[in-house]
């Protein structure tokens, strides 16, 4: 968790401002605001990291996600290509605003693959939700030939992504939209809070309008806007957008340690024959933010794990039986267990969720063990890290190779 790691006076400062004034709102109260824009200062830091003509920060990233959909022309109806890896918070976008998720397979890059999106194709496919897991980036050459060839919609989350890339372009900025989530466990935090980001003038006025009630933002009284679509309330405070705002300017600086330390990281558990590495769509545009192993088989990373724990060794997740971010545990979704009923459960779902077969995904996840990368750790503490990964490998696997 880089961004939490750091907090200091930045982040106080920022606070004070708008504690001083009182204006928790992001909009409006110009004359008693002290010139303080939280969240307009927000974005702006965005858009430097990322290089996107707009941005609009939100509440959360799952906000910014579901924004990103709308406003990119999905709807009701509308099949998404989506992943089975990942916070289920994109799926969740998906059937919120009406469309039907079409789940297909993953690479080794933990994103969405071309054949895979190729593959779950139909004549009622209108988008992709292509997310970037685990601060890396998917292989988006291809993926890019997919979605054109198709004239597909892409829309991508890369809330865990934050400030990566692909050969020079930011992830989220490849499709119609893409978002970003600043909540407690990113790069960058706002305590909750999330970005959308598009270089399409007319996405990003939609979003605009789609996340406050409609509102246009056009005038200086803000009953009398006007409203040219419905929306919901998916509003950023001046306290979160504060928050945010210092710590986004920290990315840089966290990014190059995170960088150094996985490498350091990988150096030494480089050496071990039963150890091997998520691969990324682009190296250079790594946000390093996980350190993500991959072990032979889905029986030995199950051994792993368990040795992990009997040692002690702290800080990992085996996403294959994490409740939030594999398909695997989602009983829920694929039973369709809600509190009110979803356009899914009207119209004909695309596919049956407790049948689907995606081998390649379960045999991907069954493998991976991932590390989150602290920016602070010093040369020592990743060492013995390192040596002690290296030896529950060794001791989980002696029997195995012997």
């Amino acid at each position: 968790m880089p961004g939490t790691e750091l907090f200091g006076a930045e982040e106080r400062k920022e606070i004070n401002d708008v504690m001083e004034t009182g204006i928790l709102f992001r909009y409006g109260h110009d004359a008693l605001r002290n010139n303080h824009w939280k969240a307009k200062d927000f974005e702006a830091e965005v858009k430097k990291i990322t290089g996107a003509k707009y941005a609009h920060a939100m509440s959360s990233g799952s906000t910014a996600i579901a924004a990103a959909l709308a406003a990119s022309g999905i709807g009701a109806g509308d099949e998404v290509i989506v992943t089975p890896f990942t916070f289920i918070a994109s799926v969740e976008a998906v059937l919120f605003i009406g469309a039907l998720p079409v789940f297909a397979e993953i690479d080794e890059t933990l994103c969405l693959s071309a054949q895979g999106i190729e593959k779950a194709i139909t004549p009622k496919t209108k988008g992709v939700c292509l997310v970037h897991m685990c601060g890396g980036n998917a292989e988006m050459d291809s993926i890019m030939a997919v979605v054109k060839k198709h004239n597909l919609i892409l829309v991508e989350d890369a809330g865990q992504a934050f400030a990566s890339s692909y050969k020079g372009t930011y992830t989220g900025l490849f499709g119609k939209a893409g978002s970003y989530s600043f909540d407690f466990f990113k790069i960058a935090t706002a305590g909750e809070g999330g970005v959308l980001v598009t270089n399409d003038e007319e996405t990003y006025k939609k979003a605009d309008v789609y996340s406050d009630h409609g509102h246009n933002h056009v005038g200086a009284k803000r009953g009398m806007e006007d409203h040219p679509y419905l929306g919901f309330n998916y509003r950023i405070s001046e306290l979160h957008a504060a928050i945010g705002l210092a710590q986004t300017r920290r990315v840089p600086g966290i990014k190059e340690k995170n960088r150094h330390n996985k490498k350091f990281l990988q150096n030494i558990l480089s050496k071990n024959k039963n150890i091997s590495f998520a691969k990324l769509g682009d190296e250079a545009g790594d946000s390093a933010t996980f350190l993500n192993i991959f072990l032979p088989d889905t029986n030995s990373a199950q051994r792993v794990v368990d040795e992990f724990n009997a040692s002690g060794v702290a800080g990992f997740d085996y996403w294959f039986l994490n409740n939030y971010h594999f398909i695997n545990q989602w009983a829920h979704l694929k039973n369709l267990s809600t509190v009110s009923k979803l356009p899914i459960q009207v119209l004909e779902k695309p596919q049956d969720y407790n049948k689907m077969q995606l081998p390649k995904s379960q045999e991907v996840i069954g493998r991976l063990i991932s590390f989150g990368i602290r920016c602070t750790w010093t040369e020592a503490q990743m060492t013995e890290l390192a040596n002690k990964i290296s030896a529950c490998v060794d001791k989980a696997l002696k029997s195995v190779n012997a």
